[in-house]
């Protein structure tokens, strides 16, 4: 499947977990349909004016499991979005995850 990256999740996965972008997406993918096996519904891809807003983007090719396909696909159907797109939400929620879990940086506590 082939998931296009905005700027923003390509620097995001690069600082939190490293310069493959593959691996983010795949964490990232595993982290979104493991909560879809487990019952708890992720939020749903939100929606400005019914437009993306284009950025630049980064194509990346990514290869899933025949589960994990499977969960996608109803996923995006049940949205009424593209893999990508679908994709794409999963990294944000995912970085949006490792802020809510990483403790303040202590240079912004004191300022």
């Amino acid at each position: 499947m082939k998931v296009a990256l905005g700027t923003f999740a390509c620097r995001e996965i690069e600082a939190r977990l490293g310069v493959d972008l593959s691996a983010g997406l795949r964490a990232a993918l595993s982290d979104f349909t493991q909560r879809i096996d487990s019952g708890r519904s992720p939020l749903s891809i939100p929606t400005v004016g019914g437009e993306s807003v284009p950025e630049p983007v980064q194509a990346v090719d990514l290869s899933v499991d025949e589960h994990t396909w499977d969960i996608l696909q109803r996923e995006a159907k049940r949205q009424g979005a593209t893999l990508s797109e679908l994709a794409t939400h999963s990294v944000l929620l995912y970085l949006a995850e490792l802020d809510r879990l990483t403790p303040p940086d202590a240079a912004v506590i004191r300022a």
